[in-house]
């Protein structure tokens, strides 16, 4: 067989592309991975949810050595940043685990085609390769699978340097001193927060007149006062207009969302982090005749199919879906086990979505809001981390709190909502309940060991009823 004719070809070796990749060739297909980056593991592994999470854990023990450490009784002195060596721990992280997903392709005989990849027919696949010269691929099956990237916002250029994305904000030289963010959402949150912790003045400014929309409210509010007695500060209900470059750093233009008087507000450098758009660009899918709506995103089918048979998409180019690496890595799968001829679907009511702030949020299934506007009716289960052992000696009780939304009539979990230490991992459990149908009542049933902060989880549910035990 030439080594230039595939079962499947993925465009895209982000976590859809290479995680759908490995699944089709243990499931026998042969299959091809085109990947321009020059690295695997797409926006996730590389300048995004890893290396913000390497920041994000350094940054933290930062921040409790400076104004956690003396409650434990340890003295430290002297205490200070080496900013070089923290980003250099970053990058082996990401560099460790990129070169393990190479390790992984040659594993499963998944052919790894670094270039950039565009559909010239359907069935065919050109690469631009990485080390000079065109390849063409033939395969029965094409998958989309090239992620998003930055959104812009009007009049504010970014440049990396003094206007930042999110993939600038993960290499700044050194620590600034007043960091705005322009983005109340998860990424904006996460990135305020590392420097915020390493000594960064931070101040959020948000289009809404609340952070994180989407969220459950109550979460939403309780982040939000979380972070303001962290020393983040929140302008809500405000936009960016305009934004230049001035000595010593950036001049933003603001003005109230509704209307008003407009001010400026000055800092050394601004963070655009409004949200992100499918990255389409130069894959050849208007000449191919593929479907995008107006947006850039493309429509599939149930079996993420597009308008052209034999043409596939996954991840964050996917409309009216959720934006997150773990999503897209189960749609690669699916996708995956179809083409194999098998069954498979994803359950988009069971999909896990986590602010990596402290304390974490994490939520999956329905919020309160959006049980109230679909007129169905629940109970509500809410227990307090400051009544949880596991979180009193740890020290991480303030504000946290788990709460379950059951349907009132059957009893079965419609929504779990998490803020609190850990609430990324604590999700799981709740993940699987509702992926499992089950009931607040099984999962107050379930032994849960002690003394452990999963043990709110058990409260909570029991609170559904009415009946904690702790509080």
């Amino acid at each position: 067989m030439s080594d230039d004719k595939f079962d499947v070809v993925f465009i895209g070796g982000g976590p859809g592309g290479y995680i759908g990749a490995i699944k089709a060739a243990q499931l026998g297909l042969r299959t091809a991975c085109v990947e321009m980056r020059g690295a695997l593991g797409g926006t996730c592994l590389n300048v995004g949810c890893i290396p913000s999470k390497a920041l994000l854990q350094s940054s933290h023990l930062y921040h409790e050595a400076e104004a956690e450490f003396a409650r434990h009784g340890i003295k430290t002195g002297g205490l200070s940043v080496d900013l070089k060596t923290m980003m250099a721990r970053k990058t082996q992280v990401v560099t460790d685990l990129t070169t393990g997903i190479e390790g992984l392709f040659k594993k499963n005989k998944v052919a790894y085609i670094p270039g950039r990849g565009r559909i010239a027919s359907p069935g065919t696949v050109l690469v631009s390769l990485s080390a000079g010269g065109e390849r063409s691929l033939t395969a029965e099956n094409i998958v989309i699978a090239t992620g998003s990237e930055v959104m812009g916002l009007p009049g504010v250029e970014i440049d990396e340097k003094l206007i930042l994305s999110s993939t600038g904000a993960l290499s700044l030289s050194k620590v600034p001193k007043h960091l705005v963010v322009i983005g109340g959402g998860y990424i904006g949150l996460e990135m305020g927060s590392v420097w915020g912790r390493l000594g960064a003045k931070v101040t959020v400014v948000e289009f809404l007149d609340r952070i994180t929309p989407g969220m459950d409210g109550e979460l939403s509010r309780n982040l939000q006062r979380s972070l303001t007695g962290q020393g983040m500060a929140f302008r809500l209900g405000t936009k960016v207009t305009a934004a230049r470059k001035v000595r010593g750093g950036v001049e933003l233009s603001l003005e109230p969302a509704k209307g008003g008087d407009k001010e400026t507000l000055k800092a050394d450098v601004a963070l655009v982090a409004i949200g992100r758009k499918p990255f389409t660009d130069g894959l050849g899918l208007a000449e191919a005749g593929v479907a995008m709506d107006a947006r850039g995103f493309i429509p599939v089918d149930e079996d993420y199919q597009t308008n052209i048979t034999g043409i596939f998409a996954i991840g964050d180019v996917l409309p009216d879906r959720p934006m997150l690496a773990h999503k897209a890595e189960d749609e690669g799968v699916v996708l995956a086990e179809k083409l194999a001829g098998h069954a498979a679907a994803v359950n988009y009511d069971a999909i896990p979505a986590v602010c990596y702030t402290w304390p974490e949020v994490a939520t999956v299934g329905q919020s309160e809001e959006q049980l109230k506007d679909a007129g169905i009716a629940y109970n509500k289960g809410r227990f307090s981390f400051a009544a949880n052992s596991r979180a009193r000696s740890s020290g991480d009780t303030e504000g946290g709190f788990v709460k379950l939304l059951a349907d009132k009539s059957t009893d079965r979990l419609l929504g779990a909502h998490i803020i609190g230490p850990d609430a990324g991992t604590l999700i799981a459990e709740l993940v699987l309940a509702l992926e499992m149908g089950a009931s607040s009542e099984d999962i107050a049933l379930t032994c849960h060991a002690h003394p452990t902060l999963n043990e709110a989880v058990k409260e909570a549910a029991l609170a559904v009823t009415g009946k904690p035990l702790n509080s």
